[in-house]
């Protein structure tokens, strides 16, 4: 699967199909084009519930720029937030509005989007789901409605200790 374009989304879930929609009509992968913009987390891999947001990350090396970029196209959206913090050891930037359809989260930092948690975790989340079977994929969907984070929920069906985050990049280096 080529998560790189949103191509995948137009043929996707009814959902899927949705959050390309409301990209395309935010015109969202254009204005941060310049960051590299990726769509990660249970969306694009079909384990998103109603809640889920639209996770969009992007590589920026001057935060405060994108932070104007953004704002310029996105303030008036309704709950629009922006913070800067910082990540395991990384400047940030955080930026989330509401759209009729989705809550729209971006997050950038310096480096490269392909290189970012959130993908990697999502190529080996996909990877799971791909070769564990139907199962697998209903006892992670179990967990996210009972309230878990996508990781964490990963980590208790996998059996994993520690910082689920570290285990399935663990995981990530055993995939190939």
């Amino acid at each position: 699967m080529d998560f790189t374009t949103l191509a995948y989304l137009q043929r996707g879930t009814l959902r899927q199909q949705q959050a390309y929609h409301c990209l395309q009509s935010l015109q969202l992968m254009e204005v941060l084009k310049a960051c590299d913009p990726l769509l990660v987390g249970t969306v694009p891999i079909g384990i998103d519930l109603p809640s889920s947001d639209l996770d969009v990350i992007g590589q920026a090396k001057d935060l405060d720029h994108l932070a104007n970029t953004v704002r310029q196209h996105y303030a008036h959206y309704p709950h629009y937030t922006e913070k800067q913090t910082e990540m395991r050891g990384q400047a940030c930037l955080v930026i989330g509005f509401k759209t009729a359809d989705f809550w729209i989260e971006i997050f950038a930092q310096d480096i490269p989007t392909q290189q970012q948690y959130a993908y990697r975790h999502m190529l080996v989340e996909h990877h799971l789901l791909e070769t564990r079977g139907p199962e697998f994929r209903v006892a992670i969907l179990s967990l996210k409605q009972q309230g878990l984070k996508t990781e964490p929920a990963f980590a208790q069906v996998l059996g994993l200790d520690g910082d689920p985050y570290e285990a399935l990049l663990q995981l990530e280096e055993r995939l190939g």
